[in-house]
């Protein structure tokens, strides 16, 4: 029996397109920016800001590196920024409606550059402040030095709310991800479109799935 749900962000909650970035990138001088940065693989120069390993200004100024242009800081967040798409209501409101019928967590690979944007999106639409207000704890992979797949965020997860994996439903949008959360014995749903979460709940946050 499913007692507690953890929930992906970007493409799970947060409607996200990675083509979009990756086209800005190409204006901005990048040569083939699929190579360089997609939803399976990208330039550890990204797994460093997810982990919060390397600050906004550095990562602006690895991409005027890499780029050979004398880039703004506003130039290359706005490409950067590009891929963050709408934040739909019904998925908001399904939160709400899942927060009481089981534990619920936020686990998401991000960074500060892409949080302060649709965190302020969160507010203006919603009213909530920040997304503990939504879920009993968030982690995010720029505030925790750790990203997924690494096994030791799932791990962290885990102990710290004293979660049973068997019990435990983690959704995302990524096979990786899902497959390493179930080396622990948490159960994984990849989410694939056009699936959404809201197919996966009745109308009262009750999860449809059976494992």
């Amino acid at each position: 029996m499913i007692k507690n749900i953890i929930f992906d962000f970007g493409g799970v909650i947060l409607n996200i397109d990675y083509t979009l970035a990756m086209q800005e990138f190409y204006r901005l001088g990048i040569e083939n920016p699929s190579a360089f940065y997609s939803q399976a693989e990208q330039n550890p120069l990204f797994d460093d800001l997810e982990k919060g390993l390397i600050s906004p200004d550095g990562f602006h100024q690895r991409i005027r590196d890499i780029s050979g242009k004398n880039l703004s800081d506003a130039q290359i967040d706005k490409a950067w920024n590009a891929m963050i798409m709408e934040l739909p209501r019904e998925r908001v409101g399904l939160l709400e409606k899942t927060r009481n019928k089981y534990r619920t967590f936020l686990l998401s690979n991000t960074n500060e550059i892409h949080y302060d944007v649709y965190i302020k999106d969160l507010f203006q639409k919603y009213g909530y402040a920040d997304f503990s207000e939504l879920f009993e704890k968030v982690y995010l992979s720029h505030r925790v030095n750790m990203r997924k797949p690494e096994m030791e965020i799932f791990e962290m997860v885990l102990r710290e709310n004293a979660l049973i994996p068997e019990e435990t439903l983690f959704i995302d949008d990524t096979l990786q991800h899902i497959r390493a959360s179930e080396m622990l014995g948490i159960k994984g749903y990849w989410l694939c479109q056009p699936e959404t979460i809201r197919d996966l709940f009745d109308e009262s946050g009750i999860l449809k799935l059976r494992f």
